[in-house]
């Protein structure tokens, strides 16, 4: 397998530099050695970078990969001095869109955060509802949630509804459908006035079994058979619900925010 060093360099937190990064996975056969450098905002810090990068060039034999998102020109030009491969945001991206509209873009660090998506302080509160909110702790403030997952224990729920707060600022709730619901053969009291908000999620007998077993080895609770009586009633109470769900099983959390997000975001 080929290694490379790949350098994440960012004059803020390089949470876009790591957004970039998603591209080296499209190169499985290549082993990437991952580096770090946020805040890199003074030339002193720049000089120190390309240290670093001439190090790694010599410990692997081949050219670092670099991915920038440095606003300062001046810190760009120095910083590809380096016998380096550069993935540079503003050059790629941000200056030829700049040309095409005719406008100068914001270069300070942190642009992307505040200008586009949710602000930062929306995202925060929708944290913390979305913590406040998990595994059906409360049902108080349910109607200023934007969606409410539901499904079995351990089927995804808590990460998924975490990433849709971080990411998106939108506010999630979930709830875990139980042995009591079963019984019953409804959704929880608590959620019958906003089935509108509700996203199911499902997951594979086999996955659960073994997501389960980690947790608690040998019970009832992680036991295969368990496992697939539990998913069918979730299934089949959701069905009689009319509550649209997505299976976990080989999706990230990134594939089932999008779903979630196509549907609470659909004109009614």
């Amino acid at each position: 397998m080929n290694k490379r060093t790949a350098f994440f360099i960012s004059d803020g937190t390089g949470i876009t530099a790591g957004a970039l990064g998603k591209l080296l996975e499209h190169f499985p056969n290549t082993s990437f050695t991952q580096v770090r450098m946020p805040f890199t905002d003074t030339l002193e810090k720049i000089k120190s970078a390309r240290t670093s990068i001439a190090q790694a060039k010599d410990e692997d034999n081949a050219r670092p990969i670099v991915i920038m998102t440095l606003g300062n020109l001046e810190l760009r030009s120095t910083l590809k001095e380096s016998d380096a491969y550069f993935i540079d945001l503003f050059n790629t991206f941000i200056d030829p869109l700049s040309d095409e509209l005719g406008q100068k873009p914001l270069r300070g660090a942190g642009i992307a955060h505040s200008v586009m998506g949710s602000k930062y302080n929306d995202r925060m509160e929708a944290v913390n509802f979305t913590l406040n909110h998990d595994d059906g702790m409360t049902n108080s403030g349910l109607e200023e949630a934007q969606v409410i997952l539901v499904g079995v224990s351990r089927c995804g729920k808590t990460p998924t509804s975490v990433y849709l707060a971080m990411q998106f600022g939108v506010k999630a709730a979930n709830y875990p459908l139980i042995p009591e619901d079963f019984e019953r053969g409804t959704l929880p009291a608590a959620l019958n006035k906003h089935k509108d908000k509700i996203f199911g999620l499902t997951i594979k007998p086999e996955r659960l079994h073994a997501v389960r077993n980690e947790r608690r080895s040998g019970s009832f609770y992680a036991s295969l058979d368990n496992c697939r009586n539990e998913i069918a009633t979730a299934e089949n109470l959701m069905r009689h619900a009319g509550i649209t769900w997505a299976d976990s099983t080989s999706r990230s959390v990134e594939e089932l925010s999008a779903i979630i997000l196509e549907k609470i975001r659909r004109p009614a």
